[in-house]
């Protein structure tokens, strides 16, 4: 039994440091091109601190890495596998009688593991620091970006009672309440041009936008500068948010509040639910990784062919994402229920790799 043991504590080791190895280099490769983005934008918009840009390029980091977990963890356990099949360790473990599932129970309970520290406690962390790191970009470019009339996020048209505006941003924070750098095109009640508005900041308040430090300029005036100036909408919260908030920064606990609070205001949240299937279903899609990896990496060293088994494992891989991504995206645009869009791939691969080592190891 202690035998046992500390040989599924050494199989289990051996995958997390593979799984780990992958995740480190892929994020060390993310964070480095990043870094270089915002160097090219320092010295095409502003003088930013070195120092500043690496923290905020590193803050971002957990948001873009997050999705990278299920990838590393089907590379790190074809590495596994085949490092433990290269000192012939797979073979006397088949040779002392242990099966497939046995030698991969460690793994599966590795690769769980991960999944669900991944959504209820690495996704929080990566939005919340992805929140601060818009915050710092906000501060570093935006005015900056502002000045030279770059870096306009998307457009938000909006009515209210004295006549309709169109909105962007540089930045969204607040899943999309408080907006950065803003441009606000204003026309009156006849739906004539009145004025263009550009804010360091603004705030949506119970049916007003609070632009802050606003230059206001018009059709044949100066323009002129204002502490505070008050923009009428009828927008609320949760539309503005599902305009201009991103899924990504939004965290698992907050999911399904937001979820309901959109549905309830008869707003479609396709999105939302999509993300937070995604999320739950992120454990057994790591499992569903160790399997694939198990389905190409099984056989000896000595029957050759480990390049075209690793070649079909990454190619199965990537066939699988894609697959993923397409019924990510019918189950969006409402084609298919959203849980058969998330969790039927998934299940899927899984179906198929646990098929395909029954037959690998009792033909």
């Amino acid at each position: 039994m202690f035998g046992k043991h500390t040989l599924s504590i050494y199989i289990g080791r051996r995958f997390l440091t593979a799984i780990f190895g992958v995740f480190g280099l892929c994020s060390i490769l993310i964070f480095m091109i990043d870094f270089v983005e915002l160097l090219r934008q320092a010295g095409k918009y502003g003088s930013v601190p070195a120092w500043l840009l690496a923290w905020i390029t590193l803050l971002r980091l957990p948001a873009y890495t997050e999705i990278l977990l299920p990838f590393a963890i089907l590379v790190g356990s074809i590495g596994a596998l085949l490092m433990l099949a290269r000192k012939s360790e797979l073979a006397v473990m088949r040779a002392g009688g242990m099966s497939v599932w046995q030698f991969l129970r460690p793994a599966l309970v590795v690769a769980l593991g991960l999944g669900v520290l991944s959504s209820i406690a690495f996704n929080p962390l990566a939005a919340g620091a992805r929140d601060r790191a818009e915050d710092l970009y906000a501060e570093a470019f935006d005015r900056e970006l502002q000045l030279l009339g770059k870096g306009s996020g998307p457009w938000l048209r909006q009515d209210g009672p004295d006549g309709q505006s169109v909105l962007s941003a540089a930045s969204v924070q607040g899943h999309g309440t408080e907006l950065r750098s803003v441009t606000a095109f204003v026309y009156d009640q006849n739906g004539k041009f009145s004025e263009r508005v550009d804010a360091r900041t603004a705030t949506l308040e119970e049916g007003v936008w609070v632009l802050d430090e606003a230059t206001v300029s018009g059709v044949g005036r100066q323009p002129e500068s204002y502490p505070t100036y008050l923009l009428s909408t009828y927008l609320s919260p949760e539309r503005v948010a599902d305009a201009f908030g991103s899924v990504i920064s939004l965290s698992f606990w907050e999911l399904p509040d937001l979820i309901y609070i959109t549905e309830k205001a008869g707003l479609s949240s396709a999105q939302l639910r999509i993300q937070y299937e995604l999320l739950l279903s992120r454990p057994l899609l790591c499992v569903a990784m160790v399997f694939l990896a198990a389905t190409v990496s099984l056989r000896s060293f000595r029957s050759g062919g480990i390049q075209t088994m690793v070649v079909t494992g990454m190619a199965g891989g990537f066939g699988f994402f894609l697959f993923a991504e397409i019924s990510r995206q019918i189950g969006t645009a409402g084609l298919a229920p959203i849980w058969a869009a998330v969790w039927i791939p998934v299940l899927l691969v899984i179906l198929v790799s646990v098929t395909v080592l029954l037959h690998q190891e009792d033909g």
